[in-house]
């Protein structure tokens, strides 16, 4: 009898989920969330930007260090709030849910499709590289849509990659990474068409024209390229040990990452002159294997990148919704983002909307890219919309995407940092068994280092810029007739 009460009341409890990632595939989860395409496409622009390569070397560095502070904070919320949702969670639990709300707002309406996007552009891009296809501007939209299209389709019917999966591409990237890295130094014995070290001291007149401007423009797109050293906060819930595994693969993702980062940049900016990183835009990855091996060099490269692309791709659509998910099934949002297919066991109303705001934001890019290709900025009155045409003439519809995303990611990366301090005083009873190293240097030094670069981006690149906080002052108005408007439902 008393085991039969044993029974029942096992089967009452809710399901949970098991904790099974060791911290090897933990690691894996920093790294390869991170590593997709920012560090193979945005090399030249950024040589554009800066136009030295010591000093482009150096923010690369800086943004692996910034990236490691922020994870010595985030393992200390992680560790004391083991859920999943990650910076929903910590955002909420330090500032209530108007603030979480906007996070889940924006990563629902704009930095996850924007994201999605970005990476869908990326791939066609390199698709149409590889196969030498000479595609219009509208055709590769299309392309992206329906790639867009097929991939969401694909994950509503339920194709996830687990744990060891997830281990196994982050070798094949990681891997191909070093061996990019290391290929000019092999053969510099062998080779001519190689690494030469005069190439370090060539230079480019900046688009820019401040120091502090040309910093806070590659720091910009090197933020993207290490956005996700995060990903791990979603799956505290189902790491080993997370008092020891989650800090260890944070800061041995983040310092793997750096470390990959800044020695391929030594090795494009090896083969190529700083004039050759800049013309190859976001293609200097593959203009270097072709210096070194001809088209084969080229062709491999971006195979590696339409793989890493592509990876990169389908766990956005993979994972991003589940915040929009999240925010349906606690009620702070529309209950039908909550919905799980009942055959497919996907959250299918999430994952369409997903999909569907980022094919849209590629079509809004690319149509705004097109309406002022023949504009003259120089003759325009207002400052606002001179500094809007040279953005969008300046870059790809990647580029103004992946900008947009950084620069409303990083409030929220800011304030979820910060919330390390703000729970040390609103809830010290809290078990913490991962304290933050150096706190509160460590935190402070993080937020710091953001409202300069915040400050300086809005100078730089309004367009991105206001368009992320008009994303996050919508959100505002929404929250509050939402509340209404369920509660006056509830009512009725």
């Amino acid at each position: 009898m008393e085991s039969s009460r044993t029974d029942n009341l096992d089967n009452a409890r809710p399901a949970r989920l098991r904790r099974a990632l060791g911290p090897a595939v933990a690691t894996a989860v920093v790294v390869g969330n991170t590593i997709g395409s920012g560090i193979f496409l945005k090399p030249g622009n950024i040589a554009g930007d800066c136009g030295q390569f010591w000093l482009i070397l150096s923010v690369w560095v800086a943004g692996g260090v910034l990236c490691l502070l922020g994870a010595l904070c985030v393992a200390e919320l992680a560790t004391m709030l083991p859920q999943a949702g990650g910076l929903y969670v910590y955002l909420r639990e330090a500032y209530g849910k108007p603030v979480a709300f906007l996070f889940g707002w924006c990563e629902m309406l704009f930095s996850r499709p924007a994201s999605t996007g970005a990476l869908a552009v990326a791939f066609i891009g390199s698709l149409t590289l590889a196969l030498q296809w000479n595609v219009s501007a509208g055709k590769q939209v299309v392309l992206a849509i329906g790639l867009l299209a097929v991939l969401a389709w694909v994950n509503i019917l339920g194709v996830v990659w687990g744990g060891r999966v997830q281990f196994a591409t982050t070798v094949v990237k990681a891997g191909f990474l070093a061996l990019v890295a290391l290929l000019p130094w092999l053969l510099l014995p062998w080779s001519e068409r190689g690494l030469q070290l005069s190439n370090y001291a060539t230079t480019v007149t900046p688009r820019l024209p401040s120091l502090s401007l040309q910093l806070s423009a590659v720091l910009l797109a090197v933020l993207w390229a290490y956005d996700g050293w995060h990903g791990l906060a979603p799956l505290a819930e189902e790491v080993r040990r997370p008092q020891r595994n989650i800090p260890l693969a944070l800061l041995a993702g983040v310092g793997i990452l750096v470390l990959l980062y800044v020695a391929a940049n030594v090795a494009y900016h090896g083969v190529l002159s700083m004039p050759e990183m800049k013309a190859a835009g976001n293609h200097a990855a593959e203009e270097m294997l072709r210096r070194l091996f001809g088209r084969f060099g080229m062709a491999s490269m971006s195979a590696v990148i339409l793989c890493s692309v592509f990876g990169a791709l389908n766990s956005n659509l993979l994972y991003a919704p589940r915040v929009t998910f999240a925010m349906g099934r606690d009620g702070v949002f529309f209950r039908e983002l909550g919905h799980v297919h009942a055959t497919y066991r996907t959250p299918v109303i999430a994952i369409v909307v997903h999909a569907a705001m980022a094919a849209g934001l590629v079509v809004a890019v690319a149509w705004g890219r097109h309406l002022v290709r023949d504009v003259a900025a120089d003759a325009l009155t207002g400052e606002l919309a001179r500094r809007t045409v040279l953005s969008l003439q300046g870059g790809t519809t990647f580029d103004v995407l992946t900008n947009c995303v950084v620069v409303s990611a990083s409030i929220f990366y800011m304030l979820s940092v910060l919330a390390v301090v703000v729970l040390r005083y609103r809830r010290p009873e809290l078990r913490r068994r991962y304290r933050t190293w150096g706190y509160p240097v460590t935190p402070l030094v993080f937020v710091a280092v953001y409202v300069w670069f915040l400050t300086q981006i809005y100078a730089s690149h309004p367009l991105e810029s206001r368009a992320g906080l008009l994303c996050i002052a919508l959100g505002v108005p929404v929250y509050w007739l939402y509340r209404r408007w369920s509660g006056s439902r509830a009512d009725g």
